[in-house]
């Protein structure tokens, strides 16, 4: 058995089910965790204030969290490393689509702020998953603001308009972005320097633990990049086949308590 002494975890379909209730058992797992001082930290693409409260429920809320898929990760008020969007391509792009596709949801997530041009319906399933409330605004006001800082847009819509808005932005000119999907109709951008492998870097610095002595779990396509560079890469029973084909081992899905029966095998076994 690997020595673990650090656990980045996936929040959504990873430590919480369908109905976006926690693992059972991961609670009653945390203070074990703390008495070997082995760190559960939480990597998510949503915000902080997204991950505010499970990291309350696990009682975690002294350990950082990468938000963003790593565009900010942030202990406390304290951030200890991020990578905003370009402002230029950012302005670009946000003309681009209120120009092409009026019909998409442009959701902007600056630090701990959400903000939306308007409560539309994509908005109004996100706030209810999440617990989040966007701040309603200027959009095209806000971007150009010179101090402002954009960790992530989300945009949403139609399934097939999402793909096709993904098709066209592929093959235009975005040096510093990257665009990927994490739902069938949510189209994540960031900055290219942007993604879980970086963040699980990061946070091997900041604890100074080797890759070799960390396990990860995800169930998404954007987890593969930790779940590949972990010493232990744990995919989801409920991830697809690809993701599943790059973790060294599959643990139960998330409807059955995955996570906590793969901490229960992996870390804690004797």
């Amino acid at each position: 058995m690997r020595n673990i002494k650090l656990i980045i975890s996936d929040i959504d379909g990873t430590i919480l089910d369908k109905n976006h209730q926690i693992d059972s058992y991961l609670p009653e797992l945390m203070p074990i965790l703390k008495q070997k001082e082995i760190p559960f930290v939480l990597a998510s693409a949503r915000s902080p204030l997204g991950i505010a409260p499970i990291s309350r429920k696990l009682g975690i809320s002294d350990f950082p969290i990468a938000c963003y898929n790593g565009a900010l990760i942030s202990k406390g008020d304290e951030v200890l490393s991020q990578h905003s969007i370009d402002k230029k391509e950012l302005a670009f792009l946000h003309d681009f689509l209120k120009r092409e596709f009026p019909t998409v949801s442009i959701n902007v997530y600056s630090g701990q702020d959400w903000f939306v041009n308007t409560l539309d319906k994509w908005v109004q399933i996100e706030a209810n998953i999440t617990g989040e409330s966007p701040k309603v605004t200027s959009i095209t006001d806000f971007i150009k603001e010179e101090h402002t800082l954009v960790h992530k847009l989300l945009l949403i819509d139609k399934a097939d308009t999402i793909q096709k808005l993904q098709n066209i932005l592929s093959i235009m000119d975005f040096p510093q972005t990257d665009f990927y999907h994490s739902k069938d109709n949510y189209l994540e951008v960031t900055h290219n320097q942007v993604s879980k492998k970086q963040a699980l870097l990061e946070l091997a610095n900041y604890y100074q633990i080797p890759l070799k002595e960390i396990m990860t779990l995800g169930d998404n396509y954007n987890d593969i990049p930790m779940i590949e560079s972990a010493g232990l890469g744990i995919a989801m029973g409920n991830a697809p086949t690809d993701v599943k084909d790059c973790a060294n081992a599959v643990t139960d899905s998330n409807e059955q308590n995955g996570v906590s029966q793969a901490i229960k095998l992996h870390v804690l076994a004797k």
